[in-house]
């Protein structure tokens, strides 16, 4: 991991081993594909502006987030640091939805300050809101105006009453964080952070240990952040998850496994729901997973070596990104199987708890849909991706089109008892039944075009075809937009701001060799 010192100028050395290996992962799309094989896990990290720490956990067993959501690899606070230096003010905007609606979307966050060693650092982070602040003070202006109408001196009162809303709590929060290198295959990273407009302050600490063949992540939060499909959050009190993931090549067989605890009943915070996603109740659960991947390239233009880049002024003749800087056109795949064994927790989900709706008032409640938590389930999932991208994203203008077009299906055994249920309505008859969301298969399309310079539009969207038995039409389910600016010295580096009208949430993210 890079140190805040080398992302704090915007002076990141080229490094030719990375950009090497970058650019030989380019030429095989998996990235996307690995999403199926991901979310099937609790360690699949989404952006979200909810949180300083800039992440949330995709719900597992729900259809995987679209790529565009999935959380950058570099953490937070360095990435504040970096945006600090590149945007205006020091000043890093976002938009984030919170459950006090005095308080306002819009947020900003400020990267305070980060003293460090050779093998340790630490970063403090703070955030406000300004809306309730402006609300209040133009109140306070309107009535001092209305004093001085009447002939009338402001009293003390008044003023103490204009500064106390400079100090609401409510309108701030702040986040530190800290890393620590055990060893130079062991890292150590902690945070904790405290919402003024929320109750109680959120914990996580993160151990990370690379084998020669696979890397081994021991996690624990409390409380912990999901994301459900819908774009609605809940809180588990403790998550604690312990991941073994093999390293997958381009091609080739890949597994992982892992143990996951849920503590407490979770609870909805940004919407009341009719059932909670039944893998974030209480219990044990010990997973394990396998994939095999293939790709084929139907036609490529290499781009030149970039071994070759020799000075600043060469830097027009490569792409703004190494990982875009190959035209081609390829077909790949993935193919694979889960297997999950749930210890203790309650046998069915019929059950109320509350649901928290700001921090002044809680009391509704949430109906948990009754159904039962298989003790042991097994399934596989597949996922077939075809890529064309036109132009090396070298020129300033007309240089990049691409497209990448998933096909997925999440649950075979879901698919095949549907098409059944399907063919039994032909021969015996109708019948209602409750849909299965993952019955459903699901088209992912990613749209990818250069606006002028290192500037690049994206559109992600996920539609689900229907399910036969069901006579569902297609729909689309989620949909997100971005902007990214692209560094030639970063080789593969960029800005990259991303729109959800489904959470109507906004973000700036650093990404590095990175999709």
């Amino acid at each position: 991991m890079r140190s805040v010192q080398e992302i704090r100028g915007g002076k990141i050395e080229q490094q030719g081993q990375i950009a090497e290996k970058a650019r030989e992962r380019c030429r095989r799309p998996m990235a996307n594909l690995r999403l199926a094989i991901d979310s099937a896990f609790w360690d699949l990290n989404v952006s979200s502006p909810q949180l300083i720490e800039g992440t949330a956990k995709a719900v597992p067993g729900e259809p995987s987030p679209l790529a565009l959501a999935t959380t950058a690899r570099t953490i937070r606070p360095l990435q504040l640091s970096f945006l600090a230096n590149a945007l205006p003010l020091g000043l890093i905007p976002s938009l984030a939805p919170s459950t006090s609606k005095d308080v306002g979307s819009f947020a900003i966050q400020s990267f305070l300050f980060t003293p460090s060693a050779d093998n340790w650092w630490m970063a403090l982070v703070g955030q406000f809101r300004p809306k309730k602040l402006i609300t209040n003070i133009k109140k306070e202006v309107e009535l001092g105006l209305e004093t001085f109408r009447h002939g009338d001196e402001l009293e003390w009162s008044q003023l103490k009453r204009f500064a106390k809303h400079f100090v609401d709590k409510s309108l701030y929060a702040v986040g530190f964080f800290s890393q620590l290198s055990l060893t130079t295959d062991t890292s150590l990273l902690f945070n904790v952070e405290n919402h003024g407009d929320k109750v109680g302050r959120r914990t996580k600490a993160m151990l990370l240990h690379k084998l020669e063949n696979h890397d081994v992540t021991l996690e624990a939060a409390w409380p912990e952040l999901f994301v459900d499909s819908k774009g609605s959050y809940w809180n588990v009190p403790t998550s604690i998850s312990l991941d073994v993931s093999s390293l997958i090549p381009d091609s080739g067989l890949g597994y992982r496994f892992g143990l996951h605890k849920n503590d407490g009943q979770p609870q909805a915070l940004n919407s009341p729901s009719s059932g909670i996603p039944l893998t974030l109740l209480p219990g044990l659960c010990a997973k394990a997973a396998f994939s095999y991947e293939k790709s084929i390239d139907l036609w490529r233009k290499p781009e030149k070596d970039s071994k070759a880049r020799k000075s600043v002024e060469e830097l027009d003749e490569y792409s703004y990104d190494v990982r875009l800087g190959e035209p081609h056109a390829a077909i790949s795949g993935i193919v694979g199987g889960t297997c999950a064994a749930w210890f203790g927790g309650d046998k069915s989900t019929n059950a109320t708890v509350g649901y928290q709706q700001d921090v002044s008032e809680a009391g509704q409640s949430v109906i948990l849909n009754s159904k039962r938590r298989n003790r042991f389930s097994a399934d596989m999932f597949g996922s077939l991706l075809y890529t064309l991208q036109l132009g090396e994203f070298k020129k300033d203008f007309i240089d990049l089109t691409r497209i990448d077009a998933r096909f997925d299906i999440h649950s075979a055994s879901s698919f095949v008892k549907d098409a059944a249920y399907l063919i039994s309505d032909i021969v015996k008859g109708r019948v209602d039944r409750e849909m299965n969301p993952l019955a459903s298969p699901k088209f992912n399309l990613i749209l990818q075009q250069q606006v002028a310079g290192p500037i690049v539009f994206r559109m992600d969207s996920r539609i689900s075809l229907g399910c036969p038995s069901q006579k569902q039409l297609s729909r689309v389910e989620d949909v997100m937009f971005g902007l990214s600016y692209s560094f030639r010295l970063l080789q593969s580096g960029k800005i990259l701001a991303w729109f959800s009208p489904t959470r109507k949430e906004t973000m700036i993210e650093l990404r590095l060799f990175e999709f």
